[in-house]
């Protein structure tokens, strides 16, 4: 039968030898280990007869206990040994103030989402958050999609579990919404959020993007107006003196529908890669509010008429910074922002 006194005292003895995590390792190994010595001593239990068995049992797991104690307080001394040694070394004070925590930085999306609030806050638009979860409803039947509508497969969607529910493919159902919580009152509103639509995610496309239409309702609205709105925009967005191309479009929310571009702010309208040599940069679409999407907001259209306009934020932050690939946006990669200067 093994002396556990005796092993105690070497084990301890070889302990204090130990003077750096290394060796310490090599101690732990020799006794702590899956073949050291306390197992051994452990194993030796089912050696002996069954009268004897109960009090080395417990002899031999004080025995463990010990050792594993003694293990773990000369861990804990090494380490503040070596904490010690450090705080005294040569060239460290340790009074000076410890490193700063990176600070994060606006994201693009956000950063270009707030000045597209901004703008349309000075001309009296106010904002409208709508739910990102929707109907086909809302999203399509009264957007003037019925189903079956051949507009319906430009738009990829993400159904649920639950008939007739998907997560939306635009934020055009706001509309919808925002009308019919203002109506008959005249309303200028912005929606912005996040829209999803199954399709390949490419340089210039992801499956979730977020979007901002704007609505304005009232009477004698026309489409000078949208003009106008949008030249504002355009020119602060920008900057002054921005050319824009009204083009014939279709919507079936719309009626008359266009795609807006500016002339090329890369190279300002002579032709380039960036604008695939056209000298043009599509930026929106819009048009003015079908009577059947007035009529679903709760709006009479023989007195009523509105127009409405639609956009990629992402789609902007590229333009205005040069980027050329949507993905960086939603890389998490702090280098992206760091580029942009934010």
């Amino acid at each position: 039968m093994p002396d556990l006194t005796s092993l105690q005292q070497q084990a301890e003895t070889e302990l204090a030898q130990a003077a750096d995590a290394e060796a310490l390792e090599t101690w732990r190994i020799r006794w702590l280990g899956r073949k050291g010595l306390v197992q051994q001593a452990i194993d030796h239990l089912a050696t002996l007869p069954r009268e004897e068995r109960a009090a080395y049992g417990k002899a031999v797991n004080a025995f463990k206990q010990a050792v594993q104690a003694a293990y773990e307080a000369r861990a804990q001394a090494l380490k503040e040994a070596q904490l010690a040694a450090e705080l005294t070394a040569e060239g460290f004070d340790p009074t000076l103030p410890g490193r700063r925590p990176a600070v994060g930085r606006m994201h693009p999306t956000t950063r270009t989402l707030r000045d597209i609030y901004a703008i349309f806050a000075a001309m009296g638009f106010q904002i409208y958050t709508a739910r990102d979860v929707e109907t086909d409803e809302f999203n399509f039947q009264l957007l003037n999609f019925p189903k079956g509508h051949p507009a319906r497969e430009m738009q990829d969607t993400f159904y649920t579990t639950v008939p007739d529910v998907i997560l939306r493919t635009h934020t055009s159902p706001g509309q919808i919404r925002a009308m019919r919580d203002y109506a008959p009152e005249p309303i200028r509103v912005i929606l912005p959020g996040r829209c999803h639509r199954y399709e390949q995610v490419t340089a210039r496309s992801e499956m979730m993007f977020y979007q901002v239409e704007g609505l304005a309702v009232g009477r004698n609205v026309t489409f000078g107006d949208l003009k106008g709105t949008l030249v504002a925009f355009a020119n602060q967005m920008f900057g002054e003196g921005r050319k824009l191309r009204f083009r014939c479009s279709h919507f079936p929310f719309t009626e008359p529908s266009a795609e807006v571009d500016i002339d090329c702010i890369i190279c300002g309208g002579k032709g380039c890669r960036v604008c695939k040599y056209t000298g043009w940069l599509e930026i929106l679409g819009c048009g003015m509010v079908h009577p059947t999407v007035l009529r679903n907001g709760g709006y009479d259209p023989d007195r009523f008429s509105g127009y409405a306009f639609g956009m990629g934020p992402e789609r902007i932050a590229m333009l205005r910074h040069g980027i050329d690939d949507i993905r960086y946006f939603y890389s998490n990669d702090v280098r992206f922002l760091r580029q942009l200067g934010w």
